[in-house]
Formats: C-alpha cells, sequence, structure tokens
C-alpha cells in the first residue's frame, strides 16, 4: 500500500537499538529531520531535559524505543533497570510533549506482545486478548501506563504491542549458529524446579506447552517501519499489536529457519538443556517458551497491508542479508 510521503521532524528515543537504528536510517533516507536520543552515540542523552523538550517541539512524531534488554537473566538489578529504564525515558518523552508550545501530532511508544497471557488456546487480540501475569507482564503494563497516564490533547498515542522482530540482526544471529551448528530443532518445555524467590519475583515459566506446540508471533521489521508509516496517516489510538497475521508455533519457525539456511539436522533442545544453556549465556528461557499467539486486529481492520505476511519470505529476506 502506497502512502503520501510524510514530512516533519521524527524525535527516535531509544534510537540506538536494532528498530531504532532501522528507522533512523530510513528516516534520513526519506529527507526526514531526525532527532535522536539515548545513553550514549546520539543527538541528545536522556536526562538533558531542555534538549529533548527543544527536540519535542514542534516535531512531527516521537517515537519511544528505549529500555533494557530483556535479554538477560532476571536478577534484582536487572529488574529494576528493566523498569526503570522504560519508566524513567517514557516519563521524560511525556514530560517534553506536556511542555511543548506546539506538541507532536503523534507519540508512538514500544511495547510487547508479552503483555498477553501463556495462549495455547486462542489468539489474542487488541478487543479480546487477555493480560497474563508474572514480571514481564507487569513490566508491559507500567510501561503502558506511562505513556497514557497524562492528559496530552494535542498528541495521539500508541502503544505498539511487537512480537519477535525479524531482520538483518536481533534475535536471528542466534538461531542463524545454532542452526549452523546442528541444534536449530524445536525447544522443548518441561518440568524444571522453580525456587521460592523466583516465584515471588514472577520470573519463573511453568511448564507450558510440549514438544515446540508453543505460539512464535512475530513481524518482519519492514512492516514495523510500514505500520508507522501507516498509523501516521490514520487516525488510530490505544494499543495496536505490530505483528504478522500468520503466527506459527516454534517446531515450524525453527524447520523454516533450517529450510531457508539449508541446515540439514536440527535437535531438539529439552527444557532442562535450555535452562543450563540459559544460565550459560545468561538469558531467560521465557523468551523462546512462552506461547505467543497475538494477531494484528486493529491493522487488518483498519486496511493494513504486510509486506511480509507468511514466515518463509521474510525468514529469507532478513537471512539472505545476515
Amino acid at each position: 500500500m502506497t502512502q503520501p510521503a510524510k514530512t516533519g521532524r521524527v524525535v527516535i528515543g531509544g534510537s540506538t537499538g536494532f528498530m531504532g537504528q532501522d528507522l533512523v536510517d530510513r528516516y534520513r533516507r526519506q529527507g526526514r529531520e531526525v532527532v535522536t536520543i539515548s545513553r550514549s552515540g546520539a543527538d541528545l542523552r536522556w536526562g538533558d531535559a531542555a534538549g529533548v523538550a527543544r527536540a519535542v517541539d514542534g516535531a512531527a512524531l516521537v517515537i519511544g524505543l528505549a529500555g533494557k534488554s530483556v535479554n538477560c537473566r532476571y536478577t534484582p538489578d536487572n529488574r529494576r533497570m528493566i523498569f526503570s529504564s522504560r519508566l524513567e525515558t517514557t516519563a521524560a518523552l511525556s514530560d517534553a510533549i506536556a511542555a511543548a508550545e506546539h506538541p507532536p501530532a503523534l507519540w508512538i511508544n514500544s511495547s510487547t506482545a508479552t503483555i498477553y497471557r501463556h495462549a495455547e488456546d486462542r489468539p489474542m487480540t487488541e478487543s479480546e486478548g487477555e493480560i497474563g501475569t508474572g514480571f514481564s507482564v507487569e513490566v508491559a503494563k507500567a510501561w503502558e501506563a506511562a505513556l497514557f497516564s497524562r492528559d496530552l490533547p494535542k498528541t495521539r498515542r500508541i502503544a505498539l504491542r511487537t512480537a519477535i522482530v525479524l531482520g538483518d540482526g536481533g534475535v536471528l544471529g542466534t538461531l542463524r549458529r545454532l542452526a549452523r551448528v546442528g541444534l536449530g530443532g524445536a525447544q522443548h518445555d518441561g518440568r524444571w524446579p522453580v525456587s521460592r524467590a523466583r516465584r515471588a519475583a514472577g520470573t519463573a515459566h511453568f511448564p507450558g506447552a510440549g514438544k515446540g506446540r508453543q505460539r512464535y508471533s512475530w513481524v518482519h521489521i519492514e512492516d514495523v517501519a510500514g505500520i508507522i508509516d501507516f498509523l501516521e496517516q490514520h487516525e488510530t489510538a490505544g494499543v495496536v499489536n505490530a505483528v504478522s497475521p500468520n503466527p506459527v508455533d516454534n517446531r515450524s519457525f525453527m524447520a523454516t529457519v533450517r529450510r531457508v539456511l539449508g541446515a540439514r539436522v536440527g535437535v531438539s533442545m529439552p527444557r532442562w538443556m535450555l535452562e543450563l544453556g540459559a544460565i550459560m549465556i545468561r538469558t531467560e528461557t521465557e523468551l523462546i517458551l512462552k506461547s505467543r499467539w497475538v494477531l494484528p486486529e486493529r491493522l487488518t481492520a483498519a486496511g493494513y497491508e504486510f509486506r511480509y505476511p507468511t514466515l518463509e519470505p521474510a525468514l529469507r529476506e532478513s537471512l539472505d542479508r545476515g
């Protein structure tokens, strides 16, 4: 779908990550003025309230992507940083917009499809999705609350609930390496001892879908950019699921990765192996074992046409560039 080109300044908070770098490059190629904000390596740094206020005042679009990666062990320190990095940067953008003489027409803030419960029985949509429980869900709820808490009557706000983002970067680098050494099979859930501390912190993953049947919702980076362009043109507000209309299960996802890479062997990994590996590389198994079955109800109803609606072409484009 071709939309008229948008103009006007774009302010991107959290500009040094995978999505941020892609969007910065796109907008600059389009000839739009882009102002970036990050802890380092950007035009402005978080904490420079005056600079952020100047950038936001008169901007056409503000995009908030900042937040410590959840690809880490959920230690107390990391949990605090995951919360604070999202809430403090969202508050900084909110303060700047509230003070602006000419506030931006649209503020899109990143959120996550992880906000929905573990779903094996039916897909989650904006209108009928059920919010889950646990640490990751509480982070998402607080992040969205920070976005919508203030009265900003001249600025339309959207929480973009994204799933796994495919492209030349992100999670596919790890999956490529696993597939090439024969470990690109399905990731199987199962029993694993859970400590009292992890139960209390909400960071425990309890056994769910077996034999790689957990659902994988995903979206290609081209569609993330396309969705943002589309939302600039349409008067949508509130929460939007930025996911492909064709989620797959883990077995199908990994089988497609192997097929695209030409990897003939793909050993499946049981829960115990995943847990030990997660400890070694300092991550959490929830990221691959929680069943995220999410559909883009609002985008579909509004007429957005996905550039990559199905998985194999999305993976081929992503892995061919890697």
